[in-house]
């Protein structure tokens, strides 16, 4: 059975958020790092893995998305904090799993 991951993104500062999905985590925020993916997180410089969730569908996962985007900002700092109230980067405990 294959596992989708809902993830958000920040930058240095956490002021500005990046919600997408991926079916390899590892994988996806090793393109953000390394800046290869044009668009938002690229030129925002949105590489800091601060909030993942796991799915057991796409489906799942991009209704996940989809709600997650349409939260308010707070919702969204509450969410992060709940998981990782030091907004500690999480990809180096992806990459050890």
């Amino acid at each position: 059975m294959k596992t989708y991951y809902v993830y958000i993104l920040t930058n240095k500062l956490n002021t500005t958020f990046y919600i997408g999905v991926t079916n390899s985590l590892e994988r996806r925020i090793f393109e953000h790092k390394n800046e290869l993916i044009e668009g938002f997180s690229k030129r925002y410089k949105l590489k800091k893995l601060v909030y993942f969730e796991d799915c057991s569908t796409i489906n799942d996962a991009l209704i996940r998305e989809k709600q997650l985007k349409n939260w308010h900002r707070l919702w969204k700092l509450n969410l992060i904090k709940s998981m990782n109230p030091d907004f500690k980067d999480l990809d180096a405990e992806t990459s050890s799993a």
